[in-house]
């Protein structure tokens, strides 16, 4: 059976895409998922994956990653994520719903220009934690396959941490989603770790270990292009953000070109180096037409809408390219960086 890699990105609630598109990929018999490299939301969907493929197939996987979604969507608004904020929320709330037409933020949005997630110290809970420790972390962590790797973002140094293994424990999970703006960094040894999105989203080296497919399947969550130039607050630092969690993937990328082209002009010995062969599914269409709050706002209603599209873009996928798995890459490497 063709064996393929998956690599998840980060994105907030819109990670509910991620699940819309493992969702139809459990459904098909093949191709076998060999390893999962996730970032954030990607990581909980990896995590989420694992526990489930180990606990009860494909099947229990997509059972599994609709009980994390529905515990998410549980949450109703990362507006929770901010506990300092929780005694202005009435009245913010009441002035939003009263001029929201007029608004092109969101109060958290205002709130985080203002306030750190370490205004109430010791008391800041975070409402993920729950969701997290939800997962059968003996499945998570298993040595059966798929290869699970989690990223997170080192605070002190700014480089990549990847956790494998036994080392992603719970709190290797909450450090991969710690977004700085909302979330306290994530204590883990001596060290401090925030949100993987910065350093890799997500790493795709840990996938080029010489026994996994040469298959990596990238699912996009952050778009690659907006049409329009933002210029609210809110909008700017989200591009900011996008930016900047893409350019890492792009790297990567731009290094896989490299090699494939050193092995395509006959430059590097055969299997020296790993000749990657990349597919993606993504829906920047949708990803434009979102606001840059509903990332903080994981409601049932825009969870399932994303779910569809999720689902609807793997369907475009497996019409279009999955008979190229196994055989060459799909994405087309040079048009993203022209």
């Amino acid at each position: 059976m063709t064996k393929i890699s998956l690599a998840l990105q980060g994105g907030g609630a819109h990670g509910a895409f991620t699940w819309g598109v493992l969702d139809r990929l459990l459904e098909e018999e093949g191709p076998e998922i060999a390893a999962i490299s996730g970032t954030s939301a990607g990581a909980l969907n990896g995590a989420a994956l694992k526990a489930g493929l180990v606990a009860g197939g494909r099947e229990g996987a997509r059972k599994r990653l609709r009980r994390l979604w529905d515990d998410i969507a549980d949450i109703g608004d990362f507006r929770l994520l901010l506990p300092w904020f929780h005694h202005l929320m009435p009245a913010l709330q009441m002035a939003q719903d009263a001029a929201a037409a007029m608004l092109p933020f969101s109060p958290q949005a205002v709130a985080s220009q203002f306030y750190s997630p370490y205004a109430w110290g010791a008391a800041w809970r975070n409402p993920l934690e729950p969701v997290v420790r939800d997962l059968n972390f003996a499945h998570v962590c298993a040595e059966e396959a798929p290869r699970l790797f989690i990223g997170a973002t080192n605070v002190r140094s700014g480089k990549a941490r990847v956790f494998a293994g036994q080392e992603i424990t719970p709190e290797a999970l909450l450090a991969s989603a710690a977004l700085p703006s909302v979330f306290q960094a994530v204590g883990i040894g001596d060290e401090s770790y925030w949100d993987g999105g910065f350093a890799g989203n997500p790493s795709l080296w840990p996938l080029y270990d010489h026994d996994l497919p040469d298959d990596i399947l990238i699912v996009h969550v952050n778009p690659l292009r907006r049409e329009e130039v933002p210029q609210t607050p809110l909008e700017i630092q989200n591009r900011v953000n996008e930016i900047s969690f893409n350019a890492t993937l792009l790297s990567e990328l731009r290094a896989i070109a490299f090699v494939k082209r050193l092995i395509a002009g006959g430059r590097i010995v055969p299997g020296q180096m790993k000749d990657v062969r990349v597919h993606m599914i993504l829906d920047d269409g949708l990803m434009n037409g979102l606001t840059a709050a509903s990332k903080l706002q994981p409601s049932r209603a825009l969870i399932e809408r994303l779910f569809g599209a999720g689902r609807a873009a793997a369907d475009r996928f497996l019409a279009e390219c999955g008979d190229q798995i196994g055989k060459r890459s799909s994405a087309d490497l040079a048009a993203l960086f022209g």
